[in-house]
């Protein structure tokens, strides 16, 4: 009995950490200066896929390390 429900346990685990992952996730940048001396604040950004979707500057997404909500198209964006 308790090795089974140590097995459910695993399993859902690993499951969890699969949806997690799945989800996507964000990464912190250091600050740096930019080329024509512009200073760029450390700041966190979405990890990067194949979609403008999931960016924390497109609408309907909100930021959760600033609490500002996306105002960009994410069709528009580059």
């Amino acid at each position: 009995m308790k090795r089974t429900a140590l097995a459910v346990m695993v399993g859902i685990g690993l499951a969890l950490a699969g949806t997690a992952e799945a989800k996507g996730g964000s990464h912190g940048v250091k600050g740096y200066t930019k080329k024509d001396g512009t200073y760029v604040a450390p700041h966190h950004q979405t990890d990067p896929n194949s979609t403008k979707r999931d960016n924390y500057s497109s609408k309907g997404n909100v930021n959760p390390h600033t609490g500002k909500e996306g105002t960009k198209d994410p069709d528009k964006q580059r």
